[in-house]
């Protein structure tokens, strides 16, 4: 009996130093600063010493044509092994790499059909073509709504609706580490000029 107290006793002492234990801000975003609608995130990583900086927003403007109630999408600015990455995050399956396309639209402005690239989770895609990031960031800094559109064979339709409040902000923030970089047309070759004789 005394045995079973003890254990008990020891048990509970360890759940409770457990919840006095802080998680590591690395993977919290506890410590995310407001910007508008957007949540940046500043942490340094402490095996590298490098910034790990992100800047995140949800929204609960989703539907998806299997799911009756879905939950919060998620839109994220990212430096991703050093390259610009743009990941658009749902709680339910959303397609595959084969069979999903992916559509967004700025506002009023023509809207895009993007090469994403599904993540193996089937919740998750993202945008890290770089011409693709400099077009989607490009449109994000002057716009106030993005509203993205996924078909897909075997998840059906999912479409959110993001309001981009403060997208300046949060654009500088989470690209500071890997600045983004608009498309440049290649410039023509100089002309030689021959040498007079």
């Amino acid at each position: 009996m005394v045995r079973g107290a003890i254990s008990i006793l020891t048990a509970a002492s360890a759940l409770l130093l457990g919840a006095c234990v802080a998680r590591d801000p690395a993977v919290s975003s506890v410590n995310a600063v407001p910007a508008g609608n957007w949540k940046i995130e500043r942490q340094v990583d402490r095996i590298t010493g490098a910034p790990l900086s992100s800047a995140f927003l949800t929204t609960r403007n989703v539907s998806n044509s299997t799911v009756v109630f879905p939950q919060p999408a998620m839109l994220q600015l990212l430096c991703f092994k050093s390259q610009p990455t743009v990941r658009i995050a749902f709680p339910f399956k959303i397609g595959s790499v084969h069979n999903t396309e992916l559509g967004y639209r700025f506002d009023d402005k023509p809207g895009h059909q993007a090469v994403g690239r599904f993540l193996a989770n089937y919740t998750s895609v993202i945008i890290d073509d770089k011409a693709e990031v400099a077009q989607f960031v490009g449109e994000l800094a002057t716009s106030n709504t993005l509203y993205v559109r996924i078909r897909s064979l075997t998840a059906g339709r999912s479409t959110a609706e993001f309001r981009l409040d403060g997208a300046p902000a949060a654009i500088g923030a989470a690209y500071a580490g890997c600045p983004v970089q608009s498309a440049q047309p290649a410039k023509p070759a100089a002309k030689k000029h021959a040498s007079a004789n």
